[in-house]
């Protein structure tokens, strides 16, 4: 049980571990610049922007088969060609007799082997180019 008169801590602050007063605070704080793990950081970070992208694109264009899109508009020629660069060679995997289905089973595999492939080239370029200790802690602070 909390009694509030009775708690030193700081009312905005009730989860504060209690220091012996007169005590000075040490603060340390450790970040790291090292320019491999910015690089890393930086090529994973541009894999799953890629990676994003292709998959948006593939989104799009199913979408606009299934709403029933106008093919002879600009917009929707340029989507289909981008979708047909990025499908992974999936557009004849599944062949339903309904082009709408069609395109979403073919083209939506697709997206997610896009999402799936940024997530695992970005995990093993991470797990090999980084240390251990590297990987995941991008900013630490302790307190003394």
């Amino acid at each position: 049980m909390t009694y509030p008169d009775r708690d030193p801590r700081p009312v905005d602050r009730p989860t504060e571990a209690l220091r012996p007063v007169g005590q000075p605070v040490h603060e340390e704080v450790v970040e790291h610049g090292d320019s491999r793990v910015r690089t890393v950081r930086a090529v994973c970070a541009v894999i799953d922007v890629i990676c994003w992208v292709f998959a948006i694109v593939l989104a799009v264009h199913i979408f606009l088969v299934i709403a029933g899109a106008n093919p002879a508009n600009g917009f929707a020629q340029i989507i289909e060609s981008w979708s047909a660069g990025v499908s992974l060679g999936l557009r004849n995997l599944f062949t339903p007799a309904n082009d709408a289905l069609r395109t979403l089973l073919n083209d939506g595999l697709a997206a997610i082997l896009w999402l799936v492939i940024g997530a695992l080239l970005t995990n093993l370029i991470t797990r090999v180019a980084l240390p251990a200790g590297e990987r995941h802690a991008w900013y630490r602070r302790t307190v003394r």
